[in-house]
């Protein structure tokens, strides 16, 4: 039996990291059975963190101490459930946040500039002579963020440049900000060209754009969402698309995932992405340095690199 510490990875798009971590760690795969297994002598589970971990399978893990979470997210893990055992947890910290809104604001141009739109013109032949497609201007858009963190700065820098005009709403005052905080998650919907949310997503925050929040945002809005499916009421949001109550939609995250592509070969006036804002190169090499400083730092008693708790 190795004295090395035995980690256990949760999910099978994370296979790559089996290899990366076996020179230094007796590493196994949840997925498979040797792994569940030895479930209870894993010190460290690494996972990726907008997946729900099962409460039966941690209650399980006897020995663990440390929850790694591979990405930045971390909405799948009982923070709760792992103060009360004393269970260490991490993440990724702003390793994609750049990366995010970069995407976000692709996706604002390629919804309000029809870059989609016009691709599929020129393929489908239906650019014609007489035929001139009109788009809206960035500059003079007033844009607001659902929170603001380090993604959410980072596409207000952006926008900044692009000169649209900036608002945001949290539910926490940041006196350090310049950019102005609306007075509601309403008042920004109501006085906003586009609404881009990138908000942490929480079980209180779960579907809080919902439908009147689309009717503030109204028949000429572009609503974006880069954080979390579940913040958005993507049954109402599909009706508000539909009816024409909401002008738009660009969309990188989803209320299940894979989104079945049956729900939205009808919905008009909306861009889709699969998650990928933040899955670059570099971010990915980011969050697999982070990972690897996180487990040496606690394995050798050290300060966490990018705690959560």
């Amino acid at each position: 039996m190795s004295d090395r510490p035995l980690i256990l990875v949760a999910q099978p798009h994370l296979a790559p990291l089996l290899g990366l971590l076996s020179p230094e760690y007796d590493v196994m795969a949840l997925w498979e059975e040797n792994g569940r297994a030895r479930m209870a002598e894993a010190e460290a589970l690494v996972t990726a963190g907008e997946f729900r971990l099962d409460p039966a399978m941690l209650e399980k893990m006897e020995k663990l101490r440390l929850i790694a979470c591979f990405t930045v997210g971390y909405d799948g893990v009982d923070l709760d459930w792992a103060r009360s055992r004393g269970v260490a947890v991490t993440h990724a910290g702003d390793a994609n946040a750049e990366d995010v809104a970069d995407h976000a604001l692709g996706l604002i141009l390629a919804h309000r500039r029809r870059i989609v739109v016009g691709d599929r013109q020129v393929r489908e032949g239906q650019w014609t002579a007489g035929a001139k497609m009109l788009t809206r201007s960035m500059a003079g858009a007033r844009i607001g963020i659902v929170g603001m963190g380090s993604i959410g700065a980072a596409l207000a820098e952006r926008a900044e440049i692009m000169r649209m005009h900036v608002g945001w709403w949290g539910p926490r005052e940041k006196p350090e900000l310049r950019w102005p905080r609306a007075e509601s998650l309403e008042a920004l919907a109501r006085d906003s060209d586009v609404m881009v949310v990138a908000a942490k997503a929480t079980e209180e925050n779960r579907g809080m754009i919902d439908a009147s929040m689309m009717d503030a945002l109204g028949v000429a809005g572009l609503l974006v969402n880069v954080a979390r499916g579940q913040l958005v009421d993507e049954d109402a949001l599909i009706a508000a698309l539909r009816e024409g109550r909401l002008g738009g939609a660009a969309l990188d995250v989803f209320e299940s995932e894979p989104t079945p592509v049956a729900r939205w070969a009808d919905v008009p006036n909306v861009v889709l992405t699969p998650h990928t804002g933040g899955a670059t190169y570099e971010a990915v090499g980011r969050m697999r340095d982070m990972l690897v400083a996180n487990l040496g730092a606690f394995f050798a008693g050290g300060a966490l690199v990018s705690p959560i708790i």
